[in-house]
């Protein structure tokens, strides 16, 4: 008797060594808070989980949610049954097809099983072949592969196919990070990549209201939302620039606007970060991508902040880091019309190459720099998604 089941497997945790066993037991309770809900059972085996006992008409929402679960390379749809040569020859049967090539493909992981892995494969081949003589043997390219895996505690698993998954590391073994989440592309996006590296995320968004729309505060909750399939509780943080851009504007050469926004965001995600026990600041700057992502500018940003700031975008083009975005479903939410605080009080030429002398003679204009960063540090808003 078969049953189907799905089959997880997960990737670089076997390079873990000692250490394994830390991820493995945060992956295991990832994979079980995303299932939550659905009426399934969980095994997990060494090298291998398998979620089985669910309804067939669950399967796509299972499959769908595991493909969001960072930690998880590939999973499969596969059909389970005993150890008997008989029973698992007629699965075979019943899972290739009638005409084209095929190859079968065991993997026995149970040692003390009788038949070693080419027995298997020759056996279940001429087995196949009897029961389906239009079928041809092809080891190289065949047009259907037929996995077997005999398994401990008498399971034998047979599937065709795998589908890919985020992989990565397990979210939360990587330490916890401080996003700095725009209404762009990037950002979800750098979000994104340093949570498929295990690190938890909490977002801090900019707004300039009212130079800059609600909508435009709800279009950030929307992205964290999004981000959320991907990282368990996530939370979100927002916090008003406007009072620091008037006074940039009103008081500072408008050129270095860009510049001075940027270097108080820094200021203000550094003490953000230390309150909310993040070891870095993540941002989705790309190298040369506008004038504030130049070496120069990252340069004068970088040196206001006390923690480490994470660019996993750094080298892409923008048409990879859409794709991701499409990928992972921001997209579409990132290209809603609304506004962000860095278009407030744009100049028409700001700076490409500032340097940290230059932009500090601009700070000292204001008067009030530490009351301003302390003020919207008092005032920053959590939202709850």
């Amino acid at each position: 008797m078969s049953d189907n089941v799905i089959l997880i497997r997960f990737g670089e945790l076997y390079l873990k060594g000692k250490n394994k066993d830390y991820f493995e037991n945060i992956l295991k309770d990832n994979i079980r808070k995303k299932l939550a809900g659905l009426d399934c059972k969980l095994y997990f085996g060494r090298g291998r989980y398998v979620v089985k006992d669910y309804d067939r008409s669950d399967e796509s929402a299972v499959i769908a949610r595991l493909k969001q679960v960072f930690g998880v390379h590939s999973v499969s749809v596969a059909r389970r049954c005993g150890y008997d040569m008989d029973e698992i020859a007629a699965l075979a049967v019943e899972l290739t097809p009638d005409i084209g090539s095929f190859r079968v493909t065991a993997h026995r992981s149970y040692k003390k099983y009788p038949l070693d892995s080419l027995q298997i494969n020759k056996q279940l081949g001429e087995r196949i072949l009897q029961a389906k003589p239009q079928l041809t043997v092809d080891l190289h390219r065949p047009d259907c592969v037929l996995h077997v895996e005999v398994r401990e505690d008498g399971d034998v698993y047979l599937y065709d196919s795998s589908e890919r998954c985020a992989g990565g590391m397990p979210y939360g073994t990587g330490g916890n990070g401080l996003l700095l989440l725009s209404g762009g592309i990037d950002s979800p996006v750098a979000g994104y990549m340093l949570a498929k590296r295990g690190m938890s995320i909490k977002a801090l968004h900019f707004h300039s209201y009212p130079y800059t729309s609600q909508a435009a505060k709800e279009k950030a909750v929307k992205l964290a939302r999004i981000l959320g399939e991907y990282c368990p509780s996530i939370k979100l943080m927002c916090v008003s620039l406007t009072e620091i851009q008037e006074t940039i504007h009103k008081q500072c050469k408008p050129n270095y606007m860009i510049t001075l926004v940027r270097r108080f965001m820094i200021r203000i995600a550094n003490e953000a970060a230390k309150q909310n026990d993040c070891g870095c600041i993540i941002n989705g700057e790309s190298l040369g991508q506008v004038a504030s992502q130049t070496l120069e500018s990252i340069t004068v940003t970088n040196a206001v902040a006390d923690v480490p700031v994470f660019r996993p975008l750094i080298g892409m083009d923008k048409d990879e880091i859409i794709e991701i975005a499409q990928k992972i479903g921001s997209f579409e939410t990132s290209i809603e019309p609304f506004e962000d605080c860095c278009t407030v009080f744009l100049p028409e030429f700001p700076l490409i190459k500032p340097t940290v002398e230059k932009v500090e003679e601009q700070e000292a204009r204001i008067e009030n720099y530490n009351e301003l960063i302390q003020k919207a540090l008092e005032n920053i808003e959590y939202i709850d998604l």
